[in-house]
């Protein structure tokens, strides 16, 4: 047994008991109609039992993924065909392979901060779902500041959660120039304009870093922030769409001289725009000519294994020839509308030439 499995067994059974007291979820909710109760104090009934419920969902969701856990291990053992058991157990419990997994992260998320001693197994309880799901994905320091604060008894929500990991953003990042830090640090800028911008230029090269950086430094106003933030964002978008450009794979082309051009001009979020939608459209063609090519192989077998006798099956190919042919043919919108329209697209694959 492993170091990890074996704290999480020291624990499990007085962890059990506190999970036995929280099964009655019977709740005395106020009654919306009456009068006599302040909207203060109705808010204040309906949140707490939202709290509970919300403390009760995290610790099931954490069980369960500790269970399927140890069902997927098991089946880990060698031999052929392993997993296949625990795809089976998933789909007799009517659960996907991707909600499986959600809560097996979520499970190991809580026993790493636990094994590391950041949380004690009461801590739990402070965590909305969200709130701990946050703070399994934060940095370490971010999440030892919600530990501290989930010891000393606070609520801790998804927005203490991201309000620190902003603030700790803000203050460590070296990407953020001095004069921001300071107008963060002392209130003047608030850091949830400023998380964002770090994490849109660390996508970036230095390059590109660097003139963003001394944008934010000349004018280190939420403004500015904002949109240096902005175009960090379709700078990114723009340099990781233009590798998946076939198109673009060319030395007759000068990505950067075209960007700085965007740049000057202000079109920036247009050339990024276009860049991305042109990775689609081949994406998309690459995807049409194979489905093309599967469609034609499927409707000859279906053809030679059909004939006289089977009249519905040899109608049902001849309808599909507009999708079988050279020439590719889609109605879109109704026929009997005059904004309807035929497209029609010609394949000419490597086998193919033009007439």
């Amino acid at each position: 047994m492993t170091q990890a499995a074996s704290r999480s067994a020291n624990w499990t059974a007085d962890d059990i008991k506190a999970l036995e007291n929280m099964t009655d979820l019977e709740f005395q909710l106020p009654d919306p109609e009456d009068e006599k109760i302040s909207d203060a104090e109705f808010q204040q009934q309906v949140d707490l039992a939202w709290r509970v419920c919300d403390r009760f969902d995290l610790q099931t969701d954490i069980w369960r993924g500790r269970i399927l856990k140890v069902v997927r291990d098991r089946e880990k053992r060698g031999g052929e065909g392993r997993g296949t058991g625990f795809l089976n157990w998933l789909k007799d419990r009517e659960i996907s392979k991707s909600q499986a997994y959600v809560l097996i992260d979520l499970a190991e998320s809580a026993d790493m901060l636990l094994q590391d001693g950041m949380l004690e197994p009461e801590d739990v309880n402070q965590f909305s779902k969200r709130a701990f799901l946050e703070t399994a994905q934060a940095s370490p320091e971010v999440q030892q500041m919600i530990s501290d604060a989930a010891r000393r008894g606070d609520r801790i929500t998804r927005r203490e959660v991201r309000q620190l990991d902003d603030e700790w953003t803000a203050m460590s990042s070296d990407l953020l120039p001095e004069e921001v830090r300071e107008k963060a640090a002392n209130h003047t800028i608030p850091t949830r304009y400023v998380a964002p911008f770090v994490r849109e230029v660390q996508k970036l090269p230095q390059s590109h870093q660097a003139s963003l950086q001394s944008e934010v430094a000349e004018n280190p106003d939420v403004d500015t922030l904002k949109q240096a933030t902005a175009e960090a964002r379709y700078l990114a978008k723009y340099l990781d769409a233009a590798t998946h450009v076939q198109a673009l794979n060319s030395e007759t082309i000068d990505l950067e001289a075209a960007l700085e051009e965007a740049l000057r001009i202000g079109c920036l979020n247009a050339a990024a725009d276009l860049v991305s939608q042109s990775a689609q459209l081949e994406q998309a063609i690459a995807k049409v000519y194979t489905t093309w090519k599967r469609m034609n192989k499927l409707a000859e077998r279906v053809y030679l294994d059909s004939g006289e006798s089977t009249p519905h099956l040899r109608s049902l190919l001849s309808h599909l020839t507009p999708l079988t042919g050279e020439v590719l043919e889609v109605q879109l919108g109704d026929p009997e509308s005059s904004l309807s329209r035929t497209i029609r697209l010609r394949v000419l694959g490597d086998d193919l030439t033009p007439d």
